[in-house]
């Protein structure tokens, strides 16, 4: 067939009298033959031609639009009154015929506009195939709603009904027909808008309008007045996808006004409306979370960091201070945060868990050299030494607080170790001690970490008392005794070795003084029990002792190492270092640390030759009678060993008897067991004390095995066996 020439007017005229006219008149019931083979051929020529007329050869969008008016102009004039002006069961068997024709219709248009829908529309993604346009045009009355326009909702209402009341039971014309098709135009419908929203607003200006919350109260009220109940989560589900999922990175990572930005400015409505949008999504706080975690991580380890430079350019002195510091600004953090997961996220696990992880970060670095665990331990010291001038009621706020934190330290094993040095200290030495401050926060520690984490604890508080009661059993005991008194007052107490942290113990030769104290307890003691063996920590005890000096006599209090040392003096004027050493029966390190407190601190009681600053074997000692001061009592202190490093010694040798223990106890219950299983068996038992080291655990499985407690499978070398 030769191609003719002339305008896209005349073409489509000729299209509309030869070809959508006469399909209407045959849709409409008038007497009209079908299209002849000839007559379709030429309908489609003549479509081809107006494509491609030269010399304007892009006439096909043109084309394009004239095809939507004509389902537009039909649906107007001819569907729509029709189905209006008639009722009930009239009206349903109407609307029927016209959606079987409407089908007929969208199905011959698309064989003449063949090459339309070929050539031109496969180019532009944009437009509508030609058999989508012709249903596009019912779904196009729910975007004029949604954009504002007033509609006829009862029709739409019809619609729906008609679409599941031909799908009888199982609604699946309704599905495949009706909701399939507007499910997809609601998603581009939305995502058009959110892609246009999440340029021009900020994210909370973007939830409002979106709001989200609000275009979901709207989705929802459609459902109820014109679709099927099972469209409401369907929709939802589109229009969440699209403003909600699609976006989420863009919104929350919005430079100024993001979550983070949120997070910041404390913007608590904006927060709690994105949890609510957000909540309705499955893992759809996921991402929200791990955000929120990283947020709350920056802004502690900031803190960790301000402590440790503030430490760094201050001096050995008021380091302490800033750990402290750091410690009440780490309470506060969480406060903040724990109030917010409740108040903003329903207490949310997610938010929860994030609030739990992020403070594992940062609460485990180490300050200054000093880890975590020493830190909170010192803190607690620090609060209960120094708790007279606060109420009982902020004493217990606060301990309360610090034992929180004690959740995110991984080595609860360094905290018991250190805690118990500081509580021995504040037993034995402390006189301004409360005890019912240091027994509510053993029953703090009770509740958040075990009956047995605070055993000993509570041990070492129960053998104070004890301690009390021994001595008044002394002293009426001396009483009646009077043969027995030595002549100076005494009190001894009486610690169970198990309790307390370990001490080393000299054999000290005491002054005559002293040692005959010593033997009055003892055989004080053994009237009170037959299977007990004391065990003397001088180490421990203080004395009070009058010197007398030229200008007066000034009462000094001194260690028992000090008053011994200085006991000597009495019966010589003069002492060289290894005579002391001799007499005292004294290790070289302790000697030289309790000379250097008697001759070279603040307090010379005696004079040394040479007059140096250090100890040396070479020194010779006297007594300073000249030594004076304003006070008529001073103490004089020992310098203070560094046990940190003794502390963690010890640590690591409990933590090998307690891997031992575990290991064993699994393999007793499970006789046989793969080398990785007993491994992760292993640290989950042990990961609410501390954090286990893989290659620790390994090693004490082959010390196991070199004490016949475990075999080795000797078919499969991975497999363990427990040797009963």
């Amino acid at each position: 067939m030769v191609a003719k020439t002339f305008t896209v007017e005349e073409g489509w005229e000729y299209m509309k009298n030869n070809g959508i006219l006469k399909l209407i008149r045959i849709l409409e019931g008038l007497s009209e033959p079908s299209f002849t083979i000839a007559e379709s051929m030429m309908l489609y020529t003549t479509v081809y031609n107006m494509c491609n007329q030269h010399p304007r050869p892009d006439n096909s969008e043109k084309v394009y639009k004239k095809y939507q008016e004509v389902f537009e102009e039909y649906i107007i004039t001819k569907v729509l009154p029709s189905i209006k002006e008639k009722h009930g069961e009239i009206m349903l068997m109407e609307f029927v015929k016209r959606w079987v024709n409407h089908k007929v219709m969208i199905r011959w248009l698309s064989r003449f506009f063949e090459y339309l829908s070929r050539s031109y529309l496969v180019k532009k993604l944009d437009f509508s195939s030609l058999e989508e346009l012709g249903v596009t045009c019912f779904r196009n009355l729910i975007n004029k709603e949604r954009e504002g326009q007033q509609i006829d909702r009862g029709l739409l209402k019809n619609v729906s009904d008609f679409f599941i009341e031909i799908g009888s039971e199982c609604i699946n014309c309704y599905e495949m027909d009706f909701e399939a098709l507007m499910l997809l135009d609601t998603s581009e419908y939305y995502s058009r808008k959110a892609s246009k929203w999440i340029v021009e607003d900020s994210c909370p200006d973007y939830m409002l309008k979106a709001s989200a919350e609000e275009c979901l109260k709207r989705e929802r009220d459609r459902v109820s007045h014109y679709m099927h109940p099972s469209t409401e989560k369907k929709l939802v589900e589109k229009v969440q996808h699209e403003l909600l999922i699609v976006k989420s990175k863009q919104l929350l990572e919005k430079e100024c006004s993001g979550f983070c930005a949120l997070l910041r400015e404390e913007k608590v409505e904006d927060l709690s409306r994105m949890y609510r949008l957000y909540h309705e999504i499955p893992q759809g706080l996921e991402n929200i979370a791990s955000i929120y975690k990283e947020h709350i991580t920056g802004e502690g380890t900031a803190l960790v960091k301000e402590a440790e430079d503030a430490a760094t350019n201050q001096d050995a002195s008021k380091v302490g201070e800033q750990e402290q510091v750091l410690i009440r600004k780490i309470n506060k953090l969480l406060d903040k945060y724990v109030a917010q997961v409740k108040d903003l996220f329903s207490n949310h696990s997610l938010f929860n868990k994030a609030l739990k992880e992020a403070f594992e970060v940062f609460c485990n670095k180490a300050v200054a050299g000093r880890s975590s665990a020493e830190l909170l331990a010192a803190s607690c010291d620090n609060i209960l030494h120094k708790g007279g001038n606060e109420s009982d009621e902020d004493i217990e706020e606060t301990l309360e607080k610090v034992v929180k934190l004690l959740a995110f330290i991984y080595d609860k094993d360094v905290f018991a170790e250190f805690y118990r040095k500081k509580l021995a200290r504040r037993l034995l030495f402390d006189r301004g001690a409360n005890e019912d401050h240091e027994k509510s926060i053993l029953s703090k520690l009770k509740q958040q970490c075990g009956g047995l984490f605070t055993s000993k604890m509570e041990g070492m508080v129960t053998d104070i008392i004890l301690a009390r009661e021994y001595q008044t059993k002394l002293v009426e005991y001396l009483r009646s005794n009077s043969n027995a008194n030595p002549g100076i007052d005494f009190s001894v107490t009486v610690l169970t070795s198990g309790f307390w942290p370990t001490y080393k113990s000299f054999n000290l030769s005491l002054p005559t003084e002293m040692a005959k104290c010593v033997q009055v307890f003892k055989d004080f003691y053994d009237t009170q029990t037959k299977h007990r063996r004391l065990t003397w920590i001088y180490s421990l005890g203080t004395c009070n002792i009058n010197a007398k000096f030229e200008t007066k006599t000034i009462e000094l209090i001194v260690s028992t190492y000090q008053a011994a040392a200085l006991l000597l003096f009495n019966s010589s004027d003069r002492l060289s270092f290894s005579e002391i050493r001799t007499q005292l029966n004294l290790t070289d390190d302790d000697l030289v640390r309790l000379l250097h407190s008697l001759s070279c601190a603040k307090y010379k009681i005696l004079k040394k030759e040479p007059n140096t600053k250090t100890i040396s074997p070479t020194d010779n000692f006297e007594f300073n009678y000249k030594f004076t001061d304003r006070m008529r009592r001073i103490k004089i202190p020992v310098p203070p060993v560094d046990e940190r490093k003794k502390v963690i010694e010890e640590v690591d040798k409990d933590r090998r008897y307690t891997i031992d223990a575990a290991i064993v106890r699994i393999m007793k219950s499970r006789k046989v067991l793969e080398l990785q299983k007993l491994v992760i068996e292993c640290v989950e038992q042990l990961s609410n004390m501390f954090k286990p080291d893989i290659k620790l655990i390994k090693r004490r499985i082959e010390d196991l095995i070199t004490r016949d407690y475990l075999e080795r499978d000797q078919d499969n070398p991975s497999m363990f066996k427990y040797l009963a």
